[in-house]
């Protein structure tokens, strides 16, 4: 599968009040393996950035001036996403900016392009219910290292993103086999009937069943009673 990790810089926190996007940044994932074939876009906003904005993108107003429109790179932007699983953390936020890019010059919301948005932020908040779940503290969890991130930078945040999706998601494919590529010509493969197959049932001990339910509990206090399975004994 193709995938795309997407980040935006903006002028604000809020397209529909007329901010604009500055800064897009992708990072290309194959068969979740990093392929370098990445795209970076600056953009005139043709607009001023607030300034907590800037304070969090340290990208001047100046800078921008002599950048290309949104416009002048939409069409590499949506060949480049076109198909692909695009991966964004807190993708609502970049969605409506990009939506409102799109719409501005007359093309159909990201959706129509892409295969699916995938949103990272609440993956993480699935799996770590109660704690934060930031890029910089999910870096510090999975041991990404951000020791460059001094400011927001929207390449350099999908890069990073890229490396925690990979493991948010570590392991999530043990059990499925490689079928992409072809056999070498003349080498014969084996096929194997699973169905042969009896796999044990190995049921938990009185010991194994107290612990996973402290886990359970645990859990469930973190999340202040919001885990699915409290949901799913109301």
């Amino acid at each position: 599968m193709r995938q795309i990790v997407l980040d935006t810089e903006t002028t604000g926190l809020s397209a529909e009040n007329g901010d604009r996007i500055i800064e897009i940044g992708c990072v290309e994932l194959l068969a979740r393996k990093l392929t370098g074939n990445n795209r970076h876009f600056y953009i005139n906003p043709e607009r001023d950035s607030h300034e907590d904005a800037l304070k969090v993108h340290g990208i001047s107003n100046e800078f921008l001036k002599d950048k290309p429109k949104f416009s002048a790179v939409a069409d590499e932007l949506l060949a480049y996403l076109e198909g692909a699983e695009v991966i964004i953390h807190n993708a609502p936020f970049d969605v409506s900016f990009l939506n409102k890019e799109l719409s501005l010059i007359g093309r159909p919301p990201l959706k129509e392009c892409v295969a699916s948005v995938v949103d990272s932020l609440m993956m993480a908040k699935e799996l770590f219910p109660g704690k934060r779940n930031s890029l910089d503290a999910l870096c510090d969890r999975l041991e990404v290292d951000n020791s460059g991130r001094t400011l927001h930078g929207a390449l350099l945040d999908a890069e990073l993103l890229a490396d925690v999706y990979i493991n948010l998601t570590r392991g999530q494919n043990s059990l499925v086999m490689d079928l992409s590529e072809e056999p070498e010509l003349g080498k014969v493969v084996e096929i194997v009937d699973l169905s042969t197959f009896q796999l044990p049932l190995l049921v938990a001990n009185e010991q194994e069943s107290a612990a996973h339910e402290n886990m359970l509990m645990s859990i469930d206090k973190a999340s202040k009673g919001k885990t699915i399975w409290r949901a799913a004994q109301l």
